[in-house]
């Protein structure tokens, strides 16, 4: 069935999409990210126009996002003082990528920014989470465990002055750290569509120190605030927003959450990895081929 997307100007098949959000849907349920860092390179595949995409997928990251967030308040896994830091930081970081996506549009660069950007942070990503994977398979099959890395804040961190106390995740540290955090997250909410999810727990717990039972409710409710603010700020400046989109990769969104909640209670963790760490690689290989190749005809005229 197709549908024809108003802002994005061209039919697509909707099955398609709602199966492409089905699929980022499950990611999220099984490695607690938002996936809108696979969302919008394979929508770029799919044909979308990149500027397209990365609006529309931060709309599909904040509904995505809203269950999540309910589940780990539940098991009191959000740091709340914590994450209103970050959603200070993320709403400021989204009026700065908001500038800057409009002056990269303005220039006719968008496009080319968001492939890029895009290719550096998936090939980065897949290379360090093929490497995690396979370290730990091998140290499962040989018996030989790695020691627990002590949990302690970065040592710039606590260089930074006004300490404060979050006392869910046990830190004293500068409320400074958390802020340039969630400034840096909503720049890359802006620009490439994405929750941030991916840098965020990961800096939640090597930067800044936090404990692992609260970086990824904390992570979930910062994105919720971001994201919707991101998409509010895009709806009113950029203008780039298909909701008949967005809706779509919802509707996949929130049924392959809770399909892949299931499947990662029964799957090893580190095979997971491994297959999303593959697959991210694949999406970053697939759009350095479309940066590179270039047709044998750039412009043909066919005669019926």
């Amino acid at each position: 069935m197709d549908l024809y997307l108003p802002i994005a100007s061209l039919s697509v098949n909707a099955l398609v999409i709602v199966l492409l959000g089905l699929g980022v849907g499950m990611l999220s349920g099984m490695f607690g990210v938002g996936g809108g860092f696979l969302t919008t390179p394979l929508l770029i595949v799919y044909g979308i126009p990149p500027t397209v995409a990365a609006a529309s997928a931060a709309s599909q990251v904040t509904g995505a996002s809203v269950s999540g967030v309910f589940a780990h308040f539940r098991r009191n896994g959000v740091d709340l003082h914590m994450a209103w830091v970050l959603i200070g930081g993320g709403v400021l970081g989204s009026g700065a990528g908001a500038l800057l996506f409009r002056l990269l549009q303005a220039s006719g660069q968008i496009d080319t920014v968001i492939a890029l950007l895009y290719v550096v942070m998936l090939g980065s990503i897949g290379w360090l989470m093929l490497s995690e994977s396979l370290g730990a398979i091998r140290s499962a099959r040989t018996g030989v465990t790695t020691r627990a890395r002590r949990r302690r804040h970065h040592p710039m961190v606590a260089a930074l002055p006004l300490r404060w106390r979050f006392y869910r995740s046990g830190l004293y540290i500068s409320p400074l750290a958390p802020l340039l955090l969630g400034f840096a997250t909503g720049i890359l909410t802006m620009l490439l569509g994405v929750g941030g999810g991916f840098i965020l727990i990961p800096a939640m717990l090597y930067l800044l120190g936090m404990p692992a039972q609260v970086v990824v409710g904390t992570s979930l409710f910062q994105i919720l605030f971001v994201s919707a603010a991101a998409t509010m700020v895009h709806s009113v400046t950029t203008k780039a927003v298909d909701i008949v989109l967005a809706a779509l990769l919802l509707f996949g969104s929130v049924v392959g959450a809770q399909l892949g909640a299931r499947f990662a209670a029964r799957a090893r963790p580190e095979y997971l990895r491994l297959a999303l760490g593959a697959m991210v690689l694949l999406v970053a290989l697939r759009m350095v081929l479309g940066l590179a190749w270039q047709p044998d005809e750039i412009y043909s005229v066919e005669l019926g």
